[in-house]
């Protein structure tokens, strides 16, 4: 008999065809609707939510009450990286630690292996263990957010959406009958909706982000802002001070609460340092090439990776725009493969 297969169910398409192919395969499946606390104001409880998918899927659906873990392990995370001057990337935290942590723990004691999401990913095993690649549909991918998964965690992993793209999932479907219960799709942090961070933030308990001042490059004093938490790497909205070309963020200095700023010039750089890195089948032998991804969205880019102490320098073919420290750095294999990924210092 096939293993127990648990399904991280959102009422969103994608996990509802992920379970609907694993029901497809002869899996014995069982559902988990998580709650965090921060979802959208719905007309129907959490339990009716779960009643309503297991009635679409014919499965048993569990609610699983992840509050206290997700705010303590995501929001938290996410809230002190601003205090810090830094970019947070709470779904890099939030993968590892409460899907595949919290989640997965819970789905053991229903009696699965497995807990299988809606990530456009692939998981293949081999004789090291699993090696983590890119989902085939390039727009779609998410192995970026999946970087800091490990061993234990790709072993009970499952993703069914990673050799499809997302155009086949919504015909399949379509041809399936499946409707979604949310049907609008998530496009940025699922915790802050109809407001915007900084908003979210000053609504934290003790969290102050107090104004200071803005200053060029060179330390020349240009004007004040309201608080280093409004601003990332690379930002022109928010500035505010004339001049012959727009300013852009270019550093924050949260020590003394200073927004230091330039010309888009001053935004390339040719290196950066990564840190903390869950390398996923362990570190590659130095110097070693690599394609690098800074953001989500953004391509990946040739480089060269050097260590240095316990980071490693990463050394870029071309200068790159708007380097973010506490944002992701993920390195990949020519083959789409990836190597890990961990936290850029700057």
């Amino acid at each position: 008999m096939k293993p127990v297969i648990a399904v991280a169910l959102s009422g969103g398409i994608d996990s509802l065809v992920a379970a609907k192919l694993l029901i497809a395969q002869g899996y014995p499946v069982v559902g988990i609707h998580f709650i965090t606390g921060y979802e959208s104001p719905h007309h129907l409880s959490p339990q009716q939510l779960a009643e309503l998918l297991a009635s679409r899927l014919g499965i048993d659906v569990h609610v699983l009450d992840a509050v206290q873990p997700f705010r303590e392990t995501v929001v938290d995370y996410f809230v002190q990286t601003y205090l810090s001057g830094l970019t947070p990337n709470p779904c890099m935290v939030c993968n590892p630690l409460i899907k595949f942590g919290t989640v997965l723990d819970y789905a053991k004691t229903l009696g699965a292996t497995h807990l299988a999401t809606g990530h456009y990913a692939r998981i293949m095993p081999d004789a090291g263990g699993f090696r983590l690649l890119k989902g085939i549909d390039p727009v779609k991918d998410q192995s970026y957010f999946l970087s800091r998964m490990t061993q234990q965690h790709l072993a009970h992993a499952c993703f069914p959406l990673g050799g499809m793209t997302k155009t086949g999932v919504v015909q399949l479907a379509r041809q399936l009958g499946l409707q979604p219960i949310h049907t609008v799709e998530s496009q940025d942090i699922c915790f802050i909706k109809g407001r915007t961070y900084g908003e979210f933030l000053m609504d934290q308990q003790g969290f102050v982000s107090p104004a200071g001042p803005i200053a060029t490059v060179d330390g020349k004093i240009i004007g004040r802002h309201p608080g280093l938490h409004l601003f990332t790497i690379g930002q022109r909205r928010g500035i505010n001070c004339p001049a012959a070309q727009p300013y852009y963020v270019v550093r924050l200095e949260p020590k003394n609460h200073m927004l230091v700023v330039g010309f888009k010039s001053d935004l390339s750089a040719s290196s950066c340092s990564v840190g903390d890195i869950n390398w996923i089948v362990g570190p590659p032998e130095f110097p070693t090439r690599v394609y690098t991804r800074l953001r989500y969205r953004s391509a990946t880019v040739n480089s060269t990776l050097f260590p240095v102490d316990d980071k490693v320098k990463v050394i870029f073919d071309d200068p790159q725009p708007s380097i973010t420290p506490g944002q992701g750095a993920v390195f990949y294999r020519e083959d789409g493969e990836v190597m890990g990924g961990g936290w850029i210092y700057g």
